[in-house]
């Protein structure tokens, strides 16, 4: 399908329609002024391009103006950019220049949030599957890629190091997408044990992340699979990656030992004021900060120091907050569904601001005038 008939066919009817009178009536340039109603990290990158690629084919040429630099904090209701042109070929850009706007915008201030909580931890984008297309799945990991950079030049944060495709691997300097196994070869297997065996095999000179949570036997498993590639751990290319689910305690806990476990590394955590959601993140079910230092007790108690934890699950930024709090030895975090959470909030807006250099806007948008002459 050619770029215009796709344009045609998802364009709002009304932008169509207002095409069409204009063309009968006369061309004027107008300026458009686009904005998001609440705070976000820049991200133009993909919509710059799509515009760009309109202009080549429309053989006309469209004056943006961007207000921030990628990567940049926007306040809510500031102009992120101006773009100038023929109103007959920008009126039917609209809608999708602001789908390809607002949601990596948000998921940008997400992925900020997240690393800069956790500085010392690096972050895998694994939402691809959450995502409803390949379109959305590009968003996400181009937003993930400038929020983590931000949280990197701002936090000294490590940020995002990758995400689980091939498809949108570069925009985090990569040739391909990370990760090594599901629970699903571990069902195959038969054994966590046996699926790292079987991963090995297929695959000698590659580091190896294994998931332990598949037959509940979180920390017997871990040491299991150590024991097993002693060369491998002792490398530091072997990972354990706890994704305990919300219904159980990691091997070995339950709710008077994961005090326990805390009380021996953050004492003060347990004794100040904490919501029922960040008691469950901290001594709960599922993977919780006693979780993990329980998996690090056990590892470095038996001598596989350099074996590192990935931790997945629900990892939201609030989660981190609480995981930074308590200095969770996590040496990689894989995140999912936060990435694109609240999709109400990842609205872009556009309003015309200027009709052939006059300025005009609705009563009550007055503010996005404020940066059109450099003001």
């Amino acid at each position: 399908m050619d770029l215009e008939t796709d344009i045609a066919r998802q364009v709002d009817h009304y932008f169509k329609r207002t095409k069409q009178t204009v063309h009968r009536f006369g061309d004027v340039t107008v300026t458009y002024a686009v904005f998001m109603r609440r705070p976000v990290i820049f991200t133009p990158r993909l919509m710059l391009d799509w515009l760009g690629s309109v202009a080549a084919s429309r053989d006309i040429e469209f004056d943006i103006k961007l207000c921030f630099a990628e990567g940049d904090w926007v306040g809510a209701g500031e102009p992120l950019l101006y773009i100038t042109g023929s109103f007959e070929h920008l009126v039917d850009l609209e809608t999708q220049y602001l789908q390809k706007l607002g949601p990596p915008c948000v998921a940008a201030y997400n992925a900020f949030a997240m690393c800069s909580a956790l500085p010392d931890s690096a972050f895998l984008a694994m939402d691809a599957r959450h995502c409803a297309g390949t379109e959305m799945a590009e968003m996400m990991a181009y937003a993930a890629s400038v929020g983590g950079a931000a949280a990197a030049r701002e936090n000294n944060a490590r940020g995002f190091i990758g995400n689980a495709s091939d498809f949108t691997a570069h925009y985090f300097g990569n040739r391909g997408g990370m990760g090594t196994m599901p629970h699903a070869l571990i069902g195959y297997a038969g054994s966590t044990l046996r699926a790292a065996e079987m991963y090995a095999e297929t695959f000698p000179d590659e580091p190896m992340t294994v998931l332990v949570d598949y037959y509940g036997q979180e920390i017997t498993d871990a040491l299991a699979v150590c024991r097993r590639f002693p060369e491998i751990a002792g490398s530091g290319r072997l990972s354990i990656r706890l994704d305990t689910h919300g219904g159980r305690f990691v091997e070995g806990l339950d709710p008077a030992n994961s005090y326990a476990v805390l009380e021996r590394h953050m004492p003060k955590a347990i004794r100040q004021y904490r919501t029922e959601d960040e008691l469950r993140w901290l001594v709960g079910t599922g993977v919780s900060a006693a979780g993990i230092y329980w998996l690090r007790e056990s590892l470095d108690e038996a001598g596989f120091t350099s074996v590192r934890i990935v931790a997945s699950s629900g990892f939201n930024a609030a989660k981190c907050r609480v995981m930074g709090s308590v200095k969770a030895p996590i040496d990689v975090v894989g995140t999912g569904s936060y990435l694109p959470e609240n999709w109400r909030e990842t609205y872009a807006t556009a309003d015309v601001v200027a009709y052939n250099g006059k300025p005009s806007v609705k009563v009550g948008r007055e503010f996005l005038l404020q940066k059109l002459n450099g003001g």
